[in-house]
Order: C-alpha cells, then sequence, then structure tokens
C-alpha cells in the first residue's frame, strides 16, 4: 500500500508506532471546516470508521473544507477515506473540497481519484432463457478448453526443454529428484493397489461365474479374468488410483508453492518451474505406472483364482492352464502400452491444476478437485480411444 510523509512533517518516531487519526470540525469564513490530524493509515482509520459515517449524514452547510495540512502520514487507505467523504459531502447544493495537501500527498490522492472515477462494469443481467443459459455454459466450457491445451503444450514444451538441457549436459542431473518422487508415488502405493485390484478380480471372476453357470460355461470366467483384466481393468484401476493419490498430490504440492510464491522465487534466481517441479514427476509417473499395472494384473489375476477355486471349484492348475490358453502376449502388452500416456496425462493435469492456484485456501482445495475429476475422466476417454484404435485394426 502507498504511503505518503512529507518531509517537513516527518516524526521522528518508529514507523511501527503511529499518531491516532482525528477529525474535528470548526466553523470559518461562513462556512464549516473539518481539520484531520495525526497518521490516516490502513491500521489506524477503522478507529474513525463511525465517526467519519455521522459527518458523511450530517448537514454540514453549504461551504465545506476538509484541512489537510496537520495529517501526519497517509497511505492509500487514508487518501480513499478522506476523498470518499469529501464526495459525500458534496452535492444537493453543497460544495466541498480539499485543503493543505502537500504536494508529495497530491500525487497521491490524484491517482486515488482516478481509480474511482474509472468505470466500473455493470453487472450482467441474468438470462431467463434456460436453453440460453445452457449454450453459453458450453460455448464457455469449449473456448476454456483452448487454454487448457495450450497450458499442456506449454507444461510439454518445458518438460522436453529440460530433459534436453539435462541429456546435453548443460543443466545439472539430478536423479535422486526422480527415485524419490517414483517412491512416493510407486512403492507407497503398491499396498492399495495391490489389495484393490485383488478385490475387484475377486468380483470379476465371481460374477462371471454365476452369469456363466447358468449356461453350463463356468469354466470360461477363466478366460473373462484373464482378458478383461489384461486388457481393460487393471490399467484402467491403477491409473484411476493414481488420479486420486498422486495427481492431487502433484496439485496440492505444486499449488502450495504457488501460494507461498515460491514458484515466482525459481523465475527470479533463473530456474524453469516446468523442469525443476514438473520434470521429476512426469517421468516418475510414467516409470511407476507400468510396474504398478504388473503388480495390478497379477493381484486381479490371482484375486481371480482364488475367488473360483473357492466359488467354483476350479483348481489352480485348472486356472493356470486357462488363462495361458486364452491370453497371448498381444492382450498382456494392450493393457500395458496405455499405462505411460496416462501417467502423462495425469501429471499433466495435476501439474496445470497446480500452477492455477492463487492465494487462498479455498483456490487450493478446489484446484485438488478439479484435478481429480479431469484426469479421471481424461484416463477413461484414452481408454475408450485405445478400445477404439484395437477395434479398428482387428486386434
Amino acid at each position: 500500500m502507498l504511503e505518503a510523509t512529507s518531509p517537513d512533517r516527518a516524526l521522528p518516531r518508529s514507523r511501527l508506532s503511529a499518531v491516532k487519526p482525528a477529525l474535528e470540525g470548526e466553523k470559518r469564513d461562513g462556512g464549516v471546516c473539518l481539520k484531520a490530524s495525526g497518521d490516516w493509515l490502513a491500521r489506524t482509520i477503522g478507529e474513525l470508521e463511525g465517526l467519519l459515517q455521522e459527518t458523511a449524514q450530517s448537514n454540514l452547510g453549504k461551504s465545506i473544507t476538509l484541512d489537510c495540512s496537520e495529517i501526519g502520514r497517509i497511505d492509500t487507505a487514508g487518501a480513499y477515506v478522506l476523498e470518499r467523504l469529501k464526495r459525500d459531502l458534496s452535492g444537493e447544493g453543497r460544495a466541498a473540497e480539499l485543503a493543505g495537501v502537500s504536494a508529495r500527498d497530491e500525487a497521491l490522492f490524484e491517482a486515488v481519484r482516478n481509480a474511482m472515477d474509472r468505470p466500473r462494469p455493470e453487472p450482467q443481467k441474468r438470462r431467463a432463457n434456460i436453453v440460453v443459459r445452457m449454450l453459453d455454459s458450453i460455448g464457455r466450457g469449449v473456448y476454456s478448453m483452448g487454454g487448457e491445451a495450450v497450458g499442456a503444450l506449454n507444461i510439454i514444451g518445458g518438460a522436453i526443454y529440460g530433459a534436453g538441457y539435462r541429456l546435453t549436459g548443460r543443466t545439472q542431473r539430478r536423479p535422486a529428484a526422480v527415485f524419490n518422487q517414483v517412491d512416493q508415488m510407486g512403492v507407497k502405493a503398491i499396498p492399495i493397489i495391490t489389495l484393490i485390484t485383488f478385490l475387484i478380480g475377486g468380483i470379476i471372476a465371481q460374477q462371471g461365474a454365476f452369469q456363466l453357470r447358468r449356461f453350463g460355461g463356468e469354466v470360461y470366467a477363466v478366460n473373462l479374468v484373464g482378458i478383461l483384466v489384461l486388457r481393460e481393468i487393471g490399467v484402467l484401476l491403477t491409473a484411476i488410483m493414481i488420479a486420486g493419490r498422486s495427481g492431487s498430490a502433484i496439485t496440492a504440492e505444486i499449488g502450495s508453492m504457488k501460494m507461498r510464491e515460491e514458484i515466482d522465487a525459481l523465475h527470479v534466481i533463473g530456474l524453469n518451474p516446468i523442469g525443476v517441479l514438473v520434470f521429476p514427476r512426469l517421468v516418475a509417473l510414467t516409470i511407476a505406472l507400468p510396474l504398478l499395472t504388473v503388480l495390478a494384473n497379477l493381484a486381479a489375476l490371482l484375486g481371480g483364482m482364488v475367488t473360483l477355486y473357492l466359488y467354483s471349484g476350479i483348481s489352480f492348475a485348472n486356472y493356470l492352464n486357462g488363462i495361458r490358453t486364452s491370453v497371448d502376449l498381444f492382450t498382456v502388452f494392450s493393457g500395458l502400452i496405455k499405462a505411460p500416456f496416462m501417467a502423462i496425462v495425469i501429471g499433466i493435469v495435476g501439474a496445470l491444476e497446480g500452477l492455477k492456484v492463487g492465494g487462498s485456501a479455498e483456490s487450493l482445495g478446489l484446484r485438488v478437485t478439479a484435478s481429480v475429476v479431469k484426469s479421471i475422466f481424461l484416463v477413461i476417454v484414452m481408454d475408450g480411444l485405445f478400445a477404439i484404435f484395437y477395434a479398428s485394426i482387428g486386434l
């Protein structure tokens, strides 16, 4: 906040101390003179709120002068309060003016006047037509997708740029940062990933056996579990879990740095935040998600094997033989191929939402929520696109 003190009125006291502001009235030359004194600062003018409101509503005559010659220090808030009081006292045949403003303080008052005279946009009238509102919302959403795409491309470009610098030796390689992120996003996620996929594999096996039993094909539940888990469910569940766990963590970490202005500090010291913060996380996700997908597939197949043994009496040997005959090499890799692409999408969305965080905790919470929702949505869309692609090439 701007603060001005005229040299001839400078007081030999600490900047932390302040003289209590005052406003006194007296009759002068057929009018009323309001003498302002003390320090009119943001931290002191709150004491005069009631007095200023009462003064603005009073009938003080046709000619009113606000004398500012005895003001010690004044900042933007003080200048705004005095200018607003002058305007409240003017009108209806009354004239109010500021007097005694020093040349140095005049620049501050002029800036306040210009800001108060600036035209303000009128609030948009709410349209009653629900169809128009719906189309307007869709249009705004589509338009905002352009900004999202540009931001994502900026992150991809910054990550590639940082990778090039590291590979050419112009920037110091920091493998510890990548390994730390792999530990946070991959190793520590193993228990929850394996538990969830084990249960899902068991549920798929039980439901498949239950539905096929009425047709006498209960044994084909093994084929159902193997193909469905390896092609779709394993990688999709893993990506969704990572989007909720690690994608939100990326947004929260980068968003917290944005709130504490650590991102700006990186710019100041000449470092690229994308290369320092985003690149290690993207690399770690690209490494961790395929490995977690392998573990998820094994856990789901194990869950299906245990369930079919207990529910349908299919032995472990018959289960493994059924998996071997129904699953080929493409089935195994058709799901794993999706994992790196899903990892990049999760990392980009998490970083992009983190960089959008404002200065409040509410903004951080909204961006974390948006990161998880967008990541899961894009992961499912990407899985659908891969399914269409595989079907189009006959696989």
